[in-house]
């Protein structure tokens, strides 16, 4: 079992670059970072190699998502800056070198049928995995609960299931993430069931909350279990909120789990 620590969420009192330290110290095998694109490609490199830690994750550049925006990935009015975003995630992906790069669906943008969406997402993810092929970097794409993100386009693991199967291209898997499915009152574990084989990474967080696990009542035995018999052997990202004392605080769970590997 091999555990990434999200370190646009964790150890946030430090520097981007110190936190990747700060991941190898604590004891996780690896790092995942939403979006890095704010320090140089060669500094992250950098700091990588000196801590002996991979990069497991990326996303692609979001444009206005996070503000509260539709996004990139499924708006036809702003395929010009999907396609700047993409080429800039290959330039840095060149460099730094993650296993894999999530694409972000988005919200659904005002006066857009949800069908026109829909296309718009499935062109750009089979650009995407065809351009991150020849790096040899999967491509996934993440489902988030409509709660926290409301109107966001992809929601649950059917939603998952129905855009794969559209785009139909062996670079592009699942990021599941067992908090956006728990927070909208889906079962975890009959998500990985439908998506099993198609899981390309997993990120998880205890719900409700989002904070680490033991702090509310996600069932993650019962998960981890799961991912098992469906065969998954990738990376669980470790993408909570840390309460008030800090990330290094929160890490109780963090032996528990490798002692399950």
């Amino acid at each position: 079992m091999k555990i990434a620590a999200n370190l646009s969420l964790l150890f946030t009192e430090l520097a981007l670059i110190e936190r990747v330290v700060a991941a190898r110290a604590a004891g996780f095998d690896g790092v995942e970072i939403q979006f890095p694109y704010e320090v140089p490609a060669i500094r992250l490199q950098e700091a990588l190699h000196a801590a002996g830690m991979p990069l497991v994750l990326i996303n692609l550049p979001a444009g206005d998502l996070m503000a509260g925006g539709p996004g990139l990935a499924a708006v036809p009015a702003r395929q010009a800056e999907f396609d700047a975003a993409l080429q800039e995630a290959l330039t840095y992906a060149a460099m730094v070198r993650p296993a894999c790069v999530n694409v972000l669906p988005g919200r659904l943008a005002e006066g857009l049928s949800r069908e026109q969406a829909l296309a718009t997402l499935v062109d750009n993810l089979r650009r995407t995995a065809d351009a991150f092929a020849v790096l040899g970097i999967r491509v996934l794409v993440e489902a988030i609960n409509p709660l926290d993100m409301p109107g966001f386009l992809i929601n649950t693991p059917e939603d998952l299931d129905a855009l794969l199967r559209a785009v139909n291209h062996p670079n592009l898997a699942a990021q599941y993430d067992l908090y956006h499915m728990a927070r909208q009152g889906i079962d975890p574990v009959a998500g990985i069931e439908l998506l099993a084989g198609r899981i390309g990474h997993v990120q998880f967080a205890d719900c409700p909350g989002r904070g680490e696990p033991g702090s509310g009542r996600l069932d993650f035995v019962a998960a981890l279990a799961a991912l098992e018999r469906g065969g998954y052997a990738g990376w669980l990202g470790a993408e909570y909120r840390p309460g008030a004392e800090g990330t290094r605080a929160s890490l109780a769970w963090l032996a528990a789990w490798h002692s399950l590997a």
